[in-house]
């Protein structure tokens, strides 16, 4: 009894360290391939949605995403996809051109965020802000700011104060950024940014909406005027409510963070960029979880596509053993096999008659 129970745990702890190493093998594998960890994220929200039954090659709830982390500086807008000169014209993804991107809300801690970008905004004119001023309110060049000083207090001429970027005048870290550029539109050195993406000064973005109001049938950007260098994001579901808020774009409730209103998604905000989908595998997840909305935003058609990768699972042994067993009987080894295994009974027989 004991020898066997000692072979019954022996067997068990082989499986146990097989399933672990097969596990770590896929998650490596991933990790190599995508370059960050966890190289999955689970689609919570209906943000992405294209369809309200849900479809294959658009984000939906339940879907696994796998994020791509290398070059987050590398991101392709929906501005410069859409822009016929433009090097990256015609690049999509996940049903719409540009990018879409996983960030941290304001660089915070917390569940991120999985929409597209939308355009980039870069400082083109800037002014040395006033160090003597900043030095005297506790700011030290090249250490980060417990409290951003305002716009005013850093830029007496004008401008608005970006922490990050290093001043053309005196190379020190922080400048006032006076202009702009959005690469892919003609936005160029002005002091707030104005897009129509009507088809004709930029690419067409349809909001999925009726004109009304101040509101456009397709996406438009007025006078926006960002804190800082980033992306202008927006989830394709959201009927052009772009994450920046109304400050961007008229009517749009934006998304909130622990500090706030989402500003414009810096570079390091970035966790990664959305690359392929694995459709319906993170619903069992989002069964489970004890916080958030769970499976509310999940479309009817996932739960019936994880129900059916089940049964595939589950029914692949009892059909794949059979035909294996079949042709190893088949195999002229196994036919060697039976000869030998008989000649061996008629010899056994043999000796005992003797």
């Amino acid at each position: 009894m004991e020898g066997e129970s000692a072979a019954s745990f022996s067997g068990l702890a082989r499986e146990v360290l097989l399933a672990v190493a097969m596990i770590s093998l896929l998650v490596g594998g991933l990790w190599l391939h995508t370059g960050t960890m966890p190289p999955l994220v689970v689609v919570e929200s209906s943000s992405m949605v294209h369809d309200a039954n849900g479809e294959i090659g658009s984000i939906d709830a339940g879907d696994l995403i796998l994020v791509h982390g290398r070059n987050p500086a590398g991101v392709i807008t929906f501005a410069e996809a859409t822009d016929p000169t433009h090097p990256a014209y015609g690049h999509q993804s996940h049903g719409l051109g540009g990018d879409v991107v996983i960030y941290a809300k304001n660089g915070e801690e917390g569940t991120p965020i999985i929409h597209r970008a939308i355009l980039r905004v870069l400082a083109n004119t800037t002014s040395t802000p006033d160090r003597a001023a900043l030095a005297a309110a506790g700011h030290v060049t090249d250490e980060p700011f417990t409290k951003e000083p305002g716009d005013g207090f850093a830029c007496p001429d004008g401008g608005v104060w970006d922490p990050t970027l290093s001043d053309a005048g005196d190379g020190a870290l922080g400048t006032c950024i006076l202009t702009w550029d959005v690469p892919g539109t003609d936005v160029l050195d002005q002091p707030t940014i104005t897009v129509v993406f009507d088809g004709q000064s930029a690419g067409h973005y349809d909001c999925k909406r009726s004109a009304h109001a101040n509101a456009e049938p397709h996406l438009v950007v007025h006078e926006w005027a960002p804190s800082h260098e980033g992306l202008l994001t927006l989830g394709d579901n959201n009927f052009c409510s772009v994450d920046q808020g109304s400050g961007a774009t008229n009517g749009s409730t934006g998304v909130q963070g622990a500090t706030g209103l989402v500003h414009a998604v810096r570079t390091d905000w970035i966790v990664g960029r959305a690359g392929a989908e694995l459709p319906w595998l993170g619903v069992v997840k989002l069964m489970l979880a004890s916080s958030g909305p769970g499976t509310q935003y999940v479309p009817r058609s996932a739960f019936v596509g994880v129900a059916s990768i089940v049964a595939v699972v589950l029914a692949l042994p009892m059909v794949i053993d059979p035909m294996f067993r079949r042709l190893i009987e088949r195999a002229p080894e196994a036919e060697e096999a039976e000869r030998e295994r008989a000649m061996d009974l008629v010899l056994k027989a043999i000796r005992e008659d003797e």
